[in-house]
């Protein structure tokens, strides 16, 4: 067993919930070989090419890769990893929500040179409807769409990525997603929460609900405490200035402050502890993958060794 490979005791665990040949369309190559292959690189950033040769052919690894990304299977192994501590009550469901802008390297770059032709009427430009924040830059609907499909987007930095995660009180992610590294944190806030399902082991539904959950002010809207208030969900978010500001304006009109709690708004580091766990994998921390569900898919495979070894 090399360094980063899966120990017998994490394999067990993993083995059962691996797919299985269906004997029509030929027979998986040993998945602990494929997977330490897949796990090496996810820890290290090399490129699929300089693989080691005892993980077998490169292509065969980073298709394996790639497939298990393109059909969720990376996140079906990481919802049934959590299932085990949750039915011994080893998740602690004090939940928090955050995100971290991940820089892309120039390998992640499309082989495209430019963005798709933008629709636009005959005789004359696409109009352009979104703003880039490069002064003067204008990238028209078609551009945008363009990039949210491989969660690539500008900012300050150049090229980057946003991973958007909630993580548990124990410091390990339970729901992931990826998008343009100028996207507003907010507008993810239902769709990370909403991937949170840990299955049971017996009869019964998933576990989708927490029991509180701590964020920053940039998920303090109207929009994000509705639908909080809608799923009965205890949380704790600090307010804006501006907003505070707007609500003793309007006076009587302008409703309670939200409720705060100090104390448990300090346990909101485990998420950042989270994301640090998280880039201890180079090709994380830097992303190095051109299709977003790649990269998406690796994270989700850090996140499952997180688990693994917790």
């Amino acid at each position: 067993m090399g360094r980063g490979d899966l120990t017998d005791a994490e394999w067990a665990r993993l083995r059962p919930f691996l797919p299985v040949s269906n004997g029509r369309c030929g027979r998986w190559r040993d998945h602990r070989q494929v997977i330490d292959g897949i796990l090496h690189r996810v820890r290290t950033g090399v490129q699929w090419r300089d693989l080691p040769e005892r993980f077998g052919p490169w292509k065969t690894v980073y298709e394996r890769h790639r497939l298990w990304s393109a059909d969720w299977t990376w996140e079906r192994l990481l919802q049934q990893v959590q299932a085990g501590p949750d039915a011994v009550g080893e998740i602690d469901w004090d939940i928090s929500v955050d995100s971290t802008v991940v820089r892309a390297h120039q390998h992640a770059a499309n082989a495209r040179t430019g963005p798709p032709p933008a629709p636009a009427s005959k005789g004359g430009p696409a109009k352009a409807e979104h703003q880039d924040e490069t002064p003067g830059r204008a990238f028209t609907a078609a551009w945008w769409r363009w990039c949210c499909r491989r969660g690539r987007g500008r900012s300050r930095g150049g090229f980057t990525s946003k991973i958007h995660l909630s993580a548990d009180g124990r410091c390990r992610p339970l729901s992931l997603a990826i998008t343009p590294g100028q996207r507003a944190d907010c507008t993810q806030f239902k769709s990370v929460l909403e991937k949170i399902r840990v299955p049971r082991l017996g009869a019964g539904r998933p576990r989708k609900k927490p029991d509180s959950l701590a964020a920053d002010k940039a998920y303090s809207n109207g929009l994000v405490h509705d639908y909080l208030r809608r799923r009965g969900v205890r949380h704790t978010i600090p307010e804006k200035t501006d907003s505070q500001a707007a609500r003793l304006r309007k006076g009587s009109g302008g409703g309670r402050p939200p409720a705060f709690n100090q104390d448990r708004y300090k346990k909101r580091n485990t998420v950042e502890r989270a994301i640090n766990k998280l880039k201890h994998a180079r090709a994380v921390a830097t992303r190095y993958d051109k299709r977003g569900y790649v990269f998406l898919g690796t994270v989700t495979a850090a996140a499952l060794v997180i688990w693994l070894r917790t």
